[in-house]
Formats: C-alpha cells, sequence, structure tokens
C-alpha cells in the first residue's frame, strides 16, 4: 500500500494572510498524493517556494478562507458561490467500505451497499478519527480508497462497494485571490507545458512582445512620417528658390528692352 512522502505530511502554517509571506501555500486533504505537481512547479518555478499540508476535510475550506492557503485540493462538492471560490473538478476516487481485520467482508471481491447499511455508523470528524472507531468496532465506514490507503491501517480491511456515487476531488482557490502565481500553479496542475499559450507567464510575455511591437511600429512610422515631412519641407524650399531666380531674371530683361527701344527712337540730327 502506498505511504504518505515527508512532504505529503507536512503541516500547514500559521493563518496569515497569502500575500503576507513569499511563495505559494498549498493544501491538500488525505488521499491527494499532490507531489508530481508540487516537483513540476519547482522544476518550473524554483524561484518561488512552495508550502505544503495535509488538512481534515472539515478544514478544506477553512485554509482557504482565513488565509492559510492560497489553494486547496478539495474533496467535492463544495459550495462555491457562497465561499467565493473557482472550482476546477480532477479526477473521482473509487468508494470502498471499512471493516476489522476479520469481518466476513473479506471474503467477497465487491459488496452492494443494502449488505452493509445498517453496520454503519454517523462521524463527522477527520478521516483518522473514523478509523480509529472502525479498529475499535464502533461499525463499518465508506471512504475513498485513496484515503484507506494512505493511513494504512494493518488491522483494517476493505472491499469496493456498489451503489454509491464515488467520491470527486478537485482544485480550489479563491476569487479573490487570483494571482499570477495561482494561475501558474493551476496550469501545471492542468498539465500544461512551460511553454503553453494559456500559461499566465506566457500570457504575460506574449503581451509585452506585442505591446513592444506596437511600440516600434509607431516609433517606426513616426520616423518615416518626419522623414517625409522634411523632404516635403526641402522640395519646397527648393521650388520657392527656383521661381525666385526666374522672377529676377525676368525682371533685368524686361529693363535692357525698354532702354534700347528709347535709343532706337531718338530722332537723329541732320548735319
Amino acid at each position: 500500500m502506498d505511504s504518505p512522502s515527508p512532504q505529503d505530511r507536512a503541516e500547514p502554517g500559521p493563518a496569515s494572510d497569502p500575500g503576507s509571506s513569499p511563495g505559494l501555500h498549498v493544501a491538500f486533504i488525505a488521499g491527494v498524493s499532490p507531489g508530481k505537481w508540487f516537483h513540476r512547479w519547482e522544476e518550473r518555478f524554483p524561484e518561488v517556494p512552495l508550502s505544503s499540508g495535509m488538512v481534515d476535510d472539515a478544514e478544506q475550506l477553512a485554509v482557504l478562507r482565513d488565509g492559510r492557503a492560497d489553494i486547496a485540493f478539495v474533496r467535492l462538492p463544495v459550495d462555491r458561490e457562497r465561499e467565493g471560490l473557482h472550482v476546477i473538478p480532477l479526477y473521482e476516487e473509487l468508494p470502498v467500505v471499512v471493516a476489522p481485520k476479520g469481518h466476513e467482508i473479506q471474503a467477497f471481491e465487491e459488496i452492494p451497499l443494502a449488505e452493509v447499511e445498517d453496520e454503519l455508523f454517523e462521524f463527522d470528524g477527520g478521516p483518522s478519527e473514523r478509523l480509529d472507531l472502525v479498529e475499535g468496532g464502533a461499525g463499518l465506514a465508506i471512504m475513498p480508497m485513496s484515503v484507506v490507503r494512505h493511513f494504512n491501517r494493518k488491522e483494517l480491511r476493505y472491499r469496493p462497494v456498489t451503489g454509491v456515487d464515488p467520491y470527486a476531488v478537485g482544485v480550489a482557490w479563491r476569487r479573490d485571490n487570483d494571482s499570477e502565481t495561482v494561475q501558474e500553479f493551476i496550469g501545471v496542475v492542468r498539465g500544461r507545458g512551460a511553454a503553453s499559450s494559456r500559461q499566465a507567464s506566457v500570457q504575460k510575455d506574449q503581451q509585452e512582445a506585442a505591446k513592444k511591437r506596437r511600440e516600434d511600429l509607431a516609433a517606426s512610422q513616426s520616423k518615416e512620417a518626419k522623414a517625409r515631412n522634411e523632404a516635403s519641407r526641402a522640395a519646397k524650399g527648393a521650388r520657392s528658390g527656383r521661381a525666385a531666380g526666374r522672377g529676377r531674371g525676368s525682371s533685368g530683361g524686361k529693363g535692357g528692352a525698354s532702354k534700347g527701344g528709347a535709343g532706337k527712337g531718338r530722332p537723329k540730327r541732320g548735319r
């Protein structure tokens, strides 16, 4: 059976505003194995520290509500509207019935709910305490198989139970804490590659690159417009200079013709 890794056994830190300390704070319930996502995060964002801790199901939303965690792996359903959460379903878990070692369920590969319903007991506490009660003879319990395997009790046995809806696991975070760091982690959980266009950092780089292209284009167009204006002014100045030169030459020719005409018109005196 699987045993939790040291990282999966970590306890969450004291309540605080996620923005008051650096890094990313992630909570998870028993049965979830987030190690693969944590490793991918550390490989992709080594400069952003990640802290994690396991919490009971009863605390899965409280750690988001009071700021102990930025993100939590939760057992569904949850009231996302009342809690102000973004929630993404991830996968479903197989329900099993848990009994003390030697119970008759061991003779079957799977058990219909109707066969064990009378032996179930009500309990609102955490999964570890629930298993303590089963081990102590309080009755049987139906739980996610991943949780039972996580605690690995030697004196308990379990079998898949039919007639029970599967348990669902999702990832949740507060709508008012939708930071780029949170979005990057959600992208890791959803399997996006480092270069995916849907990753927040890639989108930011693309936006900055597009902004730079627009700025470069505007600068180029402004430079071309300035050059055209200068060329237009220079051409206009050249045309004005040629027109002035033609005007002066025309005035000089007219003056000479008038003077010559006057000489020709003067009468000659006879000798």
